[in-house]
């Protein structure tokens, strides 16, 4: 694959393959921490893992072999920050129609199963889009794929990587047929038994509306398991909602996933250092709409510096009263919480499961406080209205 792309001329994050550990830390170290990695011939991102040092390394690489057999592991380098995109395409051995390109509202890292994902694209610039479309026409062609093929991109800045390419029918095909009012499936079954794409007269798909999958976890089933997200896959389902912009799109899929956001109140920040620069933009929208922001120390300074009004909570660690506290007491309408690192996931685990209980929302991508801001402040806008898929 590693040859395919390289002779395509397009892109892909550093990579290697290891079958022990010495040669995993050789790769990691050559390549860059953090790494993304996981062992061959696995589905759902089974024991992928996103590892920051040597010492993690050292205990995935120990762990490793039981999911990978003797097969190698494969590590890649980890674009942080980088918006990942999925796209579903169907070809016939010549001609390549994409379906549906979709961007996902968590950031890369994140399994694909478990991201929120919108479509049309809600922030990609046009040449970007097109770009990615050809891309995924060249991949497909160069593969000979008759059928459906799934491709996973990331984007940093105007940089285009190949993460994966699935020549088959990926779980985004069902949402892709909705969103854009074709029958995806059919399409690919009738060029597998030997009709072209050509003799369908397809158009490209151009919806004036925005579909927003979003991910059905199941942690409230399973007391005791955190629910930061991570690259392997723990989503049971998903819903969709429909609407005219990405805000009440987005607003409509929390409702089916069976999140109510809170349309006042008060907001708890605790955000790592990584994204302290992009939490005032939420932060400030939130105080627009008339919320009251509570925060861990070090988010609060950062915010009363830029001259938000905002209190300062106690974390658990720092003793009581803290804002496992202050959720269970019914303070706290809305959680927006990310981390970086074991320990710092580890100390904010109870918070999260805090939340889960006791039906608070939360997020914990910067990506995804930023999305929720966004649906309540359509909530706040008007009512939603319902109307048939085929109304779009």
């Amino acid at each position: 694959f590693q040859k395919l792309i390289h002779n395509l001329k397009l892109r892909q994050p550093d990579n290697g393959t290891a079958t022990s550990q010495e040669q995993a830390i050789a790769v990691a170290e050559k390549i860059g921490y953090p790494v993304v990695i996981r062992p061959s011939y696995v589905l759902g991102g089974r024991a992928m893992e996103i590892v920051h040092d040597v010492a993690a390394l050292r205990r995935y690489m120990a762990n490793a072999v039981k999911a990978s057999g003797k097969s190698p592991v494969l590590i890649d380098s980890y674009l942080q920050d980088a918006i990942e995109i999925d796209v579903d395409a169907v070809a016939d051995g010549k001609q390549v129609h994409v379906a549906g390109i979709m961007e996902h509202i968590e950031e890369a890292g994140i399994h694909s199963g478990d991201s929120a994902c919108s479509l049309p694209p809600y922030s990609l610039p046009p040449y970007l889009v097109a770009e990615i479309e050809r891309q995924t026409a060249t991949l497909a062609r160069a593969l000979d794929v008759v059928g459906l093929m799934n491709t996973q991109f990331a984007i940093k800045g105007d940089d285009i990587y190949i993460l994966e390419v699935n020549p088959r029918a990926s779980r985004t095909v069902p949402f892709v047929a909705k969103a854009i009012g074709l029958p995806v499936a059919a399409i690919a079954s009738r060029v597998m038994a030997g009709e072209t794409l050509k003799s369908m007269n397809l158009k490209k798909p151009n919806p004036k509306h925005i579909s927003v999958k979003e991910a059905v976890l199941p942690f409230a089933r399973f007391p005791g398991v955190d629910t930061i997200l991570g690259p392997e896959m723990r989503s049971t389902g998903e819903v969709m909602g429909t609407d005219e912009n990405f805000g009440r799109a987005f607003a409509k899929s929390q409702i089916g996933a069976g999140t109510k956001l809170p349309t006042g109140g008060t907001v708890f920040l605790s955000v790592k250092d990584g994204d302290k620069d992009l939490i005032e933009a939420p932060a400030r929208e939130l105080v627009a709409m008339g919320f009251s922001l509570i925060a861990t120390r070090g988010t609060a300074k950062v915010l009363q510096a830029k001259g938000l009004p905002v209190e300062t909570i106690n974390k658990v660690l720092e003793g009581r009263p803290h804002v496992v506290d202050a959720l269970k007491n019914g303070e706290i309408n809305l959680v927006f919480n990310t981390t970086d690192g074991a320990q710092a996931l580890a100390d904010s685990s109870s918070i999260r499961r805090a939340a889960l209980t006791l039906k608070v929302p939360y997020y914990t991508t910067m990506a995804g406080a930023a999305a929720a801001t966004q649906a309540i402040q359509a909530l706040r806008s008007g009512s939603l209205e319902v109307a048939p898929l085929q109304s779009f």
